[in-house]
C-alpha cells in the first residue's frame, strides 16, 4: 500500500506521520488489494472552534473501488480516527455489497472524479475563479459500475470513461432519485 500524507497547512510532525501510518496501516485487514492511499491535512482557524484539523483520505483500490471520507476535529488523531471508522465502514459496505455474490461482475478500471471547492464568501460569489484542480487516472468502466462507484463515494456526480465507447460521461443524480448520464457529441463540420 502506498500511503501519501499532505499537508496544505506546514508540515506533517513524524509523530502525527506515524500515527497516521500505523491507523490507516490497518485498512489492510478489511480489504488487501488497496493500492494507493492519499491523506490531506490542514488545521483551519475558526471563530467557533479555535483550531480545527481537517483530514481527508482517498483510498484508491483494484477492481476500480475509491473511497473517500474527511473529518475536522479539536486535533488531527482525533479526525484520523473518525476517517478510519468511516472508511472501515465503507469497505464493509463495498464488500457486502459485491463480494457476497462470489465474484465482481466485472473488473472496472480506476475511478476519475472531478470535486469543486468554494469557499463562498462575498467577494468570491462575485468574481468565481478555479480554486483546486483534481488530477487522476482513467481506465474504462461500465455506466453501472460507475452508479456504484458513485453510491460508494456520496457524491452527486461521477466523470468516468465508458468502457464501450471510450469516452469520457458524466453520470448524475436527479432530484426524482433517478440517473441522468450526459454523453459527449462531437459538434461537426
Amino acid at each position: 500500500m502506498d500511503l501519501i500524507v499532505k499537508s496544505r497547512t506546514g508540515k506533517v510532525s513524524d509523530r502525527h506521520q506515524a500515527y497516521i501510518r500505523e491507523k490507516l496501516g490497518k485498512l489492510e485487514r478489511y480489504l488487501d488489494s488497496i493500492s494507493k492511499v492519499t491523506v490531506e491535512v490542514a488545521e483551519e482557524q475558526r471563530r467557533t472552534d479555535n483550531n480545527t484539523h481537517r483530514a481527508q483520505v482517498t483510498l484508491v483500490g483494484d477492481h476500480g473501488i475509491l473511497l473517500r471520507a474527511e473529518q475536522r476535529a479539536a486535533d488531527l488523531n482525533s479526525a484520523i480516527d473518525v476517517v478510519y471508522d468511516n472508511l472501515q465502514r465503507q469497505i464493509q459496505r463495498y464488500k457486502d455489497k459485491h463480494w457476497r455474490r462470489g465474484k465482481l461482475r466485472r473488473q472496472g478500471g480506476e475511478i476519475i472524479e472531478a470535486l469543486p471547492e468554494t469557499n463562498g464568501t462575498g467577494e468570491e460569489a462575485r468574481n468565481p475563479r478555479i480554486v483546486r484542480t483534481k488530477e487522476f487516472q482513467v481506465k474504462p468502466m461500465f455506466s453501472d459500475e460507475a452508479v456504484e462507484q458513485m453510491e460508494l463515494l456520496g457524491h452527486d456526480f461521477f466523470v468516468f470513461r465508458d468502457a464501450g465507447t471510450s469516452e469520457i460521461n458524466v453520470l448524475y443524480r436527479r432530484e426524482d432519485g433517478n440517473y441522468g448520464l450526459i454523453v459527449p457529441n462531437e459538434v461537426g463540420g
